[in-house]
């Protein structure tokens, strides 16, 4: 079982995790050990609740292909298990993060007392830069 949060957990079925080469600098061993992670996890075929495979579906991530399918893949680390925990944790962020709703803004309205003070301010700053003007005597 993979757990998301108190809530949410995910079967390790649903998830497929193969070991990649890894790119980049690293020497002979690059070459030699299989050290990345492609974790593969498909949103709708999943377990989770119709609301965050809505919520994940419509987020603009682009590990996220047309059929749905979230890629990760993890390099960061050197052993593979390092970048194997590093995978589930990105999917346990891109999960909490798709359920998370923002409170909706409410408009308001400056007070009669602020927009009082803009004009008297606005109206001072006015009367100061006429000063500035020329002099007729």
């Amino acid at each position: 079982m993979i757990f998301i949060s108190n809530t949410i957990s995910l079967g390790d079925h649903e998830v497929e995790i193969n070991a990649i080469r890894s790119q980049g600098a690293g020497g002979q061993n690059v070459n030699k050990v299989s050290s990345a992670i492609h974790l593969r996890f498909d949103i709708k075929a999943s377990s989770l609740n119709v609301f965050y495979k809505q919520r994940l579906l419509k987020s603009k991530d682009n590990r996220i292909t047309k059929d749905g399918v979230l890629i990760i893949k993890a390099q960061q680390f050197r052993t593979q298990e390092q970048n194997r925990m590093d995978a589930f944790k990105c999917l346990q962020q891109c999960i909490i993060e798709a359920s998370y709703v923002s409170k909706t803004r409410r408009p308001t309205k400056p007070s009669k007392n602020a927009r009082r003070k803009r004009m008297d301010k606005k109206a001072q700053r006015g009367r100061t830069k006429l000063l500035r003007g020329k002099v007729d005597f």
